[in-house]
């Protein structure tokens, strides 16, 4: 493990003078994009130095496969990064549709993606039967016990898991 903050700091250090220009390389030829591709690079190294202690993979001994190690935390950003993509795209064709007289304003807009990037964000955070559950009820508008048949689960566990779901929405909330 590292053992101290400089450690981790020299750490990085060496993985980005070695390896910089390879993951932005690896990065662009996924994104077909050169600017968003340096942005990926540059958060996938601030993640390796925010990650707390012991957590980050690194350690005190250089690491044996360090591009492999850059790509599966790049990977994850990358993830974020189209998943936030698609659901901006969705939100701007929906309010495309809408009659110009309903649109949001732009500072509407704003505000509405960026709750949605939080409420994505905290879906992706919770374990996978929670989540269906939650998106089931709040977003098809499914009852529990309609939820528990499609889920093939116990109405029990429906509302223990939407019980979850909501408590993670609380603690998330300004």
């Amino acid at each position: 493990m590292t053992s101290s903050p400089s450690l981790l700091h020299r750490e990085v250090t060496t993985l980005y003078t070695e390896h910089h220009g390879w993951l932005q390389g690896w990065l662009r030829r996924r994104l077909g994009n050169a600017w968003e591709a340096a942005d990926l690079a540059q958060d996938t190294f601030v993640r390796l130095l925010t990650t707390p202690a012991g957590q980050s993979g690194l350690q005190a001994a250089p690491l044996r496969e360090p591009r492999a190690y850059l790509a599966t935390v790049a990977k994850r950003l990358l993830l974020n990064h189209l998943r936030r993509q698609s659901l901006e795209q969705t939100y701007l064709a929906a309010l495309a549709a809408l009659p110009e007289a309903q649109a949001p304003s732009p500072e509407q807009q704003l505000l509405i993606l960026q709750a949605l990037q939080e409420l994505d964000a905290m879906l992706d955070g919770l374990p996978p039967k929670v989540r269906a559950v939650f998106v089931l009820s709040q977003v098809d508008g499914l009852t529990y016990a309609a939820i528990a048949e499609e889920l093939g689960m116990g109405l029990r566990s429906v509302k223990r898991y939407m019980a979850q779901a909501m408590a993670e929405c609380i603690l998330l909330a300004p």
